[in-house]
């Protein structure tokens, strides 16, 4: 059960970092993406484990 929810918050990171990335790259704003960047390598660590 705790490995089905740790994946799936694992996805919803992944999702999250690249709606960011996709979403909040139209303004020319460098720390956006830094952070869209952290959140979906964080998700796919997440997800590896």
């Amino acid at each position: 059960m705790f490995g089905m929810l740790k994946k799936t918050c694992g996805v919803c990171l992944i999702g999250m970092g690249f709606g960011i990335l996709l979403v909040l790259l139209l303004p020319i704003a460098g720390w956006l993406f830094l952070i869209g960047f952290a959140i979906l390598i964080l998700g796919l660590i997440w997800l590896s484990c």
